[in-house]
């Protein structure tokens, strides 16, 4: 037979639980937790900014009445550009004058501006309404002064600038005959008479006469889709019906710009 062991005395210590953190220590933990909380959400905020969409503060006269001074735009960066669009864009080169600016913001400002908390207060952007794709042929103006594309007049009544006394602007005091080269849009202010846009620039130097009036695809930042702010002037910003029916143009667009203006043709 075998001997048995002798069984364990028994003892009175209880088995040790967890250790109880101290104040400091729930106030380190907690601290952590917050930081880790902020930090994605700027990445998060970072990434809606530069990849899905971020606002913008319209500084000029040249969408009214679309668009007021000092509206805030939502502008989202996923939809491929579609003529009526409301985009907005960087300076193709010489559309701005050399003395705008931005709004002064302090440091904290233009933190908040760069995740995206605050609407985009830079003075390199402008916003247009698209008109134009690459292969289709504008004309200012058929016979009854409407602006056509791929010889379908344009309707603008439903957007076109309109003072108080109910007076609205003509399409275009500028004659010109464009065909839109591959890769760049052919853009319009809805307040034809304040706007520096494409038809301002048709007789620009450069490799091509005119290139200039058409803007690289690449520098289109996104389609303004709404007004967020003020609240009174909250609305979307869709794409006019007029635009439908226009049928598409050449295929495929030229490489380079086909430009007739006249002389008129600078703002």
């Amino acid at each position: 037979m075998t001997e048995r062991e002798p069984a364990p005395e028994a003892t009175d210590e209880e088995p040790s639980g967890p250790r109880s953190m101290t104040f400091g220590e729930h106030v380190i933990a907690f601290v952590k937790e917050l930081l880790m909380v902020v930090i994605g959400a700027i990445i998060v905020a970072s990434l809606v900014r530069y990849f899905v969409g971020q606002m913008f503060i319209i500084p000029s006269q040249s969408m009214e009445n679309t668009l007021q001074i000092g509206d805030r735009v939502v502008v989202e960066k996923l939809s491929s550009i579609k003529r009526g669009q409301v985009v907005v864009f960087k300076d193709p080169g010489g559309w701005l004058n050399e003395e705008s600016e931005g709004s002064e913001r302090g440091p904290v400002g233009r933190a908040l501006e760069f995740i995206g908390v605050l609407p985009d207060s830079s003075a390199d952007h402008l916003i247009k309404r698209v008109v134009g794709l690459p292969g289709d042929q504008v004309i200012c103006c058929d016979s009854k002064g409407r602006i056509t594309v791929n010889q379908q007049p344009l309707d603008e009544t439903s957007y076109l600038y309109t003072d108080s006394s109910g007076q609205q602007s003509v399409p275009s005091d500028i004659r010109f005959d464009v065909v839109v080269p591959d890769g760049r849009i052919f853009v319009l202010g809805d307040n034809r008479s304040e706007s520096r846009d494409s038809r301002c620039h048709l007789n620009d130097s450069g490799t091509v006469k005119g290139e200039n009036a058409f803007v690289p695809e690449d520098l289109v930042v996104g389609r303004a889709i709404a007004i967020a702010w003020p609240l009174s002037d909250a609305s979307r910003l869709p794409i006019p019906s007029t635009y439908d029916t226009v049928p598409p143009g050449k295929s495929p667009a030229p490489g380079t710009a086909e430009v007739r203006a006249g002389a008129d043709a600078n703002c």
